[in-house]
Order: C-alpha cells, then structure tokens, then sequence
C-alpha cells in the first residue's frame, strides 16, 4: 500500500485536500459567515510546479538509507504552519528549502547525522511534526547548507511504571501514536495541544508546548520526569526523579531549548488513568470582562477544572458556542477517581456570582462546549481553505497577571485592531492561573493579495510591541522561534542570554543546531 502522505504545503494529509469545486463552496460560506471576502478563489501551486534550488549536499553513503532530496521532503520540511507559511507554501515559495531530510531509525543514527553534519558544516534541524507557528523549523537564518532531522520514526513507547505511572516515550510520537500506546495500558499522558494529530512529544519539550488543561497541569513541563537528547558533545540525560532540589534543573534546561542544544529521543513522563468521570457546561456572561472575572475566582478556587476558557462575544458567535452575542466561558471536569458533580456545582455557583447562565451541567458536554471544541480541532483545517478565499486568519498569544489584565487585554486589542484596520481581533483565555491568564487572540480580515506577508506583519509588530510594552510575554505556549526573536531578547536578563550563548557553545561548538533560534549563531 502507497504511504499516506502529509500535505506539502498545508495542514492535515494530501487526501484530506477537498476538490477545487468544495473548496469554492466552503469559501463561500467562510466570506457569508465572515461578512467579507472577495475575488477568485485560488488554487494551491503543484508540487510538481515547484522550482527549488539543487540541493547542495549529497547524503553519504552510509547514511544514503535514511536520507532523502526529493522535491516533496524538501518542501514539506521547508516551512511550519503559520499563516504566512502556508501563505507561501500555497504558492509554492520555498525561499529556504533543507538541501536533505534525515530520518534516523534509532540514536546511532541521530549520532551518524550530527558526526556528518560537523563534517560537512551543515545545519541541523531537528523536526518533529513540523507544526511550529513561528518559523521553529525554517532555515531562513541560516547562510550554508542545511540538513533537517525528522525524528518521526522514534516514535514507540517504550516502557511503562505503572507502579510510579509513568511511561519511556520516544521523541518522535505523535499524539495518537502515543496515546493509543498507552491506552493498551489503561493509561493517558492526557496533552492535547491544537496540533495533537500531528505534533510530537519531543517537539512539545522543545517548545515547552501548552496543552488542553487550562488549569494546574497546563505545559508539558508538569509531566517531564526526564529528558534524553543526543548532543554534539554527547548524551544528555539526566536522572529520573519525582522532584529533585540538586541545582538547576536539567530537564528545564531542554525544555523550551528549540533544538538548540540537542536532539531530544525521549523522555521519561508522568502519565495518567483514563478518566471515566466527566462534567461539562457552558455558561454566559454579559461582558467578557464579567466572565474574566468568574474565570479568576475560579483559578484560584482550588477547583482545578480541565476545560476553563473564556470566549469574548465575539469569538463565541464566530464558533458558534453562543448566538446570544454574550462571552461564554467553556467549562469542564474530568476524573479517573470520582464523580465530579460537586466540583460542577461550586464551580457554577462561583460563575453566578459574577453573573453567569449556565447551560445544563452533566455528563454529556452542553452544546457551547461542543460547538467551541469542533471549531478548535476544525480551525488549522479550515486555514487552508481560507488562504485560497483571500482571508487572512491567524492568531498570537501572551500571558499577563491578574492585576493589570483588564488595561491588558484593551490596549493589545486595540493596537491589533488598529494595525489591522478593515477586519476583527477576538480574544478569549486560553489557560488560568492563580496569579494570571493566557489571552489568545484571532486575527481576522480580507487578505490583500500578493502582500498577505506584509499585511501580517504590520499586525504581529504592532501586538507584539504592545504586548512586551505592558509587560507581558511574547508567547505563553508557542515558542521563540526565529519570528518572536526581537521580543524575546527584550524580555529575557541579559545575563540569561549570556549564560544561554555559554551552554550553546560548550554543547554545540560548531553552531549547527538549528541557528537562528533563541540566540545568533
């Protein structure tokens, strides 16, 4: 049977791309529900239509089984899965193309292709399921010869302490990959980012990723034990402990690292039962202010709800969660343990006190909850089709305490907003903590053709000049990147980056680990 491929260009596998003819029909619906959008609705450039340069290296022999120059590696490895990456890859620009792909089968062969990429002096970038959203996988910094590391074939489970309920998983897993290991086990590792389909658990320790918990275990941090990574200087690992007070840590040191010290093969993480108990409820507010609110006194509650977002009226009638033109904070529970009604009924009492309507709570998920989680898997599929409709959709993210949320949250919109002109910024919380939140922000409008790079761009320069002025992060849970690069060396100590650049030389002398990235070459 042919192997099942991903997109070359865009999100999801290559049968998932609808016809011309259904694209058309669903762009017509985007621009009837969006209010605008106009013109021809395109078609994505063939990958057979692809012009790329030659490829400037050539796969030693030894490593010739692993290695690959094809048109489509190249391309499908060139870019993430931003907006403006699939902008590009729509029209089959691939300005940085790697010049081979690699694709180890265990750690000798990581150890095969880093040992050559010295040799040679090529970059290595490390790549999981290539779903960065600020260029974490682009090679556009790099001036010599580039050799990505897809670790997809590392992807096994490979042993499990029930007794510590912990799992052995190899770097390369996706999330179904892994999940339906674990399942065999009664067990979940219970992390859900947005690209769960297609993301790996090493990429979501190099990028300290967020996942679906929107409270108490909201990053991949919470759930490392361990980490192993191949590094040119050699094998990190370091010791697998339930907490530990010996130093800094090492396992923090890879997480969030971007590929800039090593190549994470696996790790060792704190797993779960499978929950068998759940409640859910949608509840409404007037205001998304009057929902922050509810949201704050439920964060620091002690409730601990898995499912705590907050959508602004405008997210919540563009989801469909409420057609009310009201916020809607999406909310649920979920145990392995006990039945969850009491947690419900306090959570929405504390919902009430701040003016909430709840929707019926129970076992089965309310219809804002529903409506809100189909639109959340949906969006980076429906991305696609809204490039070819002449839409510009993408979002950025932050976090910010309690205390200054309010001014916050105005003044990021509004600058936003005022970049954007023509179209709409919509917010909701995304996390809670009980000192702060994470505000998500979508970005809608008509795409100026032939400049949908430029337009975006005014918009993320002036959020993110905004966002680091009022004392924010530049990305709560999407990494650095090369993108947020301006913002982050603003918002780190210099001593920290001075400490960063030591680690990065002692570990990787040559520079070829993914360059560019957290820090110059």
């Amino acid at each position: 049977m042919a192997e099942r491929r991903l997109k070359h260009w865009g999100w999801g596998y290559e049968d998932q791309q609808p016809s011309h003819d259904e694209v058309v029909a669903a762009a017509e619906g985007i621009r009837a529900h969006l209010g605008f959008g106009a013109g021809e609705v395109e078609r994505p450039v063939a990958l057979d239509d692809v012009q790329l340069p030659a490829p400037r290296l050539e796969a030693p022999a030894a490593l010739s089984a692993i290695c690959s120059s094809t048109p489509y590696e190249r391309c499908s490895h060139a870019l993430g899965k931003a907006y403006r990456d699939i902008v590009r890859g729509f029209r089959g620009e691939f300005p940085s193309p790697p010049d081979v792909v690699a694709k180890p089968r265990d750690e000798r062969d990581v150890e095969a292709v880093l040992e050559w990429c010295t040799q040679v002096d090529a970059a290595a970038i490390p790549f999981g399921g290539g779903t960065s959203v600020v260029g974490g996988v682009e090679a556009s910094t790099v001036d010599g010869p580039v050799v990505t590391i897809d670790l997809r074939a590392l992807d096994r489970v490979l042993e499990v302490d029930a007794t510590s309920r912990a799992a052995r998983i190899q770097g390369g897993a996706t999330g179904p990959v892994l999940e339906e290991q674990l399942k065999e086990h009664g067990l979940t590792l219970r992390h859900y980012p947005q690209s769960f389909e297609y993301s790996t658990l090493g990429g979501w320790i190099a990028t300290r990723a967020g996942g679906h918990f929107a409270t108490l275990w909201t990053h991949i941090d919470d759930l490392v034990e361990s980490v192993r990574a191949i590094t040119p200087a050699g094998v990190w690992e370091s010791r697998r402990l339930p907490g530990s007070g010996a130093g800094p840590s090492p396992d923090r040191m890879l997480i969030g690292s971007e590929g800039i010290l090593g190549v994470i093969t696996e790790a060792w993480v704190r797993v779960q039962e499978r929950p068998e108990f759940r409640a859910s409820a949608g509840v409404e507010f007037e205001t998304f202010e009057a929902g922050a609110a509810a949201a704050r006194a439920l964060a620091q509650s002690g409730l601990h709800p898995s499912n705590c977002r907050l959508l602004d009226e405008g997210e919540a009638a563009l989801t469909g969660a409420s057609s009310s033109g009201r916020a809607v904070l999406v909310l649920g529970f979920e145990s392995a343990d006990h039945p969850l009604d009491a947690w419900m009924a306090r959570a929405l009492e504390l919902c009430a006190d701040h003016g909430g309507e709840a929707s019926d709570p129970g076992e089965k998920r309310g219809d804002a909850e529903g409506s809100w989680r189909d639109a959340f898997l949906q969006a980076p599929y429906l991305r696609d089709t809204m490039v070819a409709a002449g839409v510009l959709a993408e979002t950025f993210e932050t976090s910010i305490t309690w205390d200054r949320f309010g001014d916050f949250v105005g003044s990021v919109r509004e600058a936003a907003q005022g970049a954007l002109g023509e179209g709409r910024v919509t917010c909701r919380l995304t996390h809670l903590y009980p000192d702060g939140a994470a505000p998500y922000f979508t970005v809608l409008a008509p795409a100026r053709r032939g400049s949908e790079l430029e337009q975006w761009q005014e918009v993320k320069d002036a959020a993110g000049e905004a966002i680091v002025a009022a004392g924010g992060s530049i990305t709560h849970h999407h990494a650095v990147g090369r993108d947020h690069r301006p913002w982050y060396d603003r918002q780190r100590p210099e001593p920290f980056a001075a400490a960063l650049r030591a680690a990065k030389r002692e570990l990787d002398p040559g520079g070829l680990l993914n360059p560019g990235v957290l820090i110059d070459p």
